[in-house]
């Protein structure tokens, strides 16, 4: 892939460019900004040369400190030397923070789960490290917390008095799309009903209708759980598995 073919990807769900010039000349003016190295992912020259396209851009910069956050969007087969090689050539030592960010799945099972976030442990602290689905992004996952905590109303009906079922139902209008040797691999069955799954949610004494394309086992983590001592990340994951 050349940084056309890169750049074309980047925009194509981008609409209104056709018939706006207005709007096709941001996207001309958000390309601009966009950069694309190509390297193999096993080969630490090319994240040498990786490194040295981010000291570019960053000289460019009027602050002193500079921030990394790398988001590996990639194969989970090389999740292990991408975390080794960014380490060890893109790591930003001076001022700022640097962050690794693993999108799921993380391993096919508990042992391939463990070597996975050992190995990563190797080369990054947990607190430079985040593992997510992309989904769990969204604001309407995000409110949840607020929706239930923050609303005294939705919070005091908010129980096992109140709602009388959970109904999960899977549905996605699309097929696999390209992606058919990452489900070879990794199963679709552990993509989809973990990842992938719609669920709504019906109360006795009010209707709240959450059609959310989410990983449900977290948002259903969010709904279920006990309020937590504060909203800082370390506390909302301890309630969520207490």
């Amino acid at each position: 892939m050349d940084k056309a073919e890169f750049e074309k990807r980047a925009t194509s769900y981008i609409k209104g460019g056709e018939d706006n010039q207005e709007t096709a000349n941001e996207i001309e003016a958000f390309k601009g900004i966009l950069s694309y190295v190509a390297g193999d992912y096993e080969d630490g020259a090319a994240f040498d040369n990786l490194n040295k396209h981010l000291e570019e851009i960053e000289n460019s910069y009027q602050a002193k400190e500079c921030n990394r956050i790398f988001y590996l969007a990639l194969p989970p087969t090389v999740f292990i030397p991408v975390s080794k090689n960014l380490k060890e050539h893109c790591y930003n030592s001076k001022a700022g923070v640097n962050r690794i960010i693993i999108e799921k799945p993380f391993g096919k099972d508990l042992e391939s789960a463990r070597e996975l976030l050992t190995s990563v442990k190797k080369y990054w602290t947990e607190d430079e490290t985040f593992r997510i689905d992309h989904y769990l992004g969204k604001e309407m996952v995000k409110n949840l917390l607020v929706l239930r905590f923050a609303n005294i109303a939705m919070g005091a009906a908010w129980d096992k008095n109140s709602i009388s079922n959970v109904q999960i139902t899977f549905k996605e209008p699309f097929g696999t799309e390209g992606r058919g040797g990452y489900f070879d691999e990794f199963g679709i069955i552990r993509d989809v009903l973990q990842n992938r799954t719609i669920f709504s949610l019906f109360s006795l004494d009010l209707t709240l209708t959450s059609l959310l394309n989410l990983d449900l086992l977290q948002v259903l983590s969010i709904l279920t759980m006990e309020r937590p001592v504060s909203f800082a990340a370390e506390d909302i994951r301890d309630e969520k598995v207490s």
